[in-house]
């Protein structure tokens, strides 16, 4: 499985410091923000976690789901998420 780039803009400002733990038990320090993020596929306020030199970028669930997109698994590319109201 690969990773999947997607060009886009990302800008905040740090407003809080939380411990993360990564999967194999690290514990790491990131600031924490809301930005606004511009994507071809769309743009909205949406969290993020602001990474340091050496982290790798990650668009996470909670932004793709507030974007209405979903990432296809078999042909890594994002898509327009089925929306339901329940």
């Amino acid at each position: 499985m690969g990773l999947t780039y997607i060009e886009g803009v990302v800008s905040g400002t740090p407003r809080r410091r939380m411990t993360f733990i990564l999967a194999d038990g690290t514990h790491i320090e990131r600031d924490v923000s809301e930005c606004y993020i511009r994507l071809p596929q769309g743009e909205g306020h949406t969290p993020v976690i602001l990474g340091e030199p050496g982290d790798e970028a990650l668009l996470g669930v909670v932004t793709l789901e507030i974007l209405g997109l979903v990432l296809h698994p078999f042909n890594r590319t994002l898509q327009p998420s089925r929306m339901l109201l329940a």
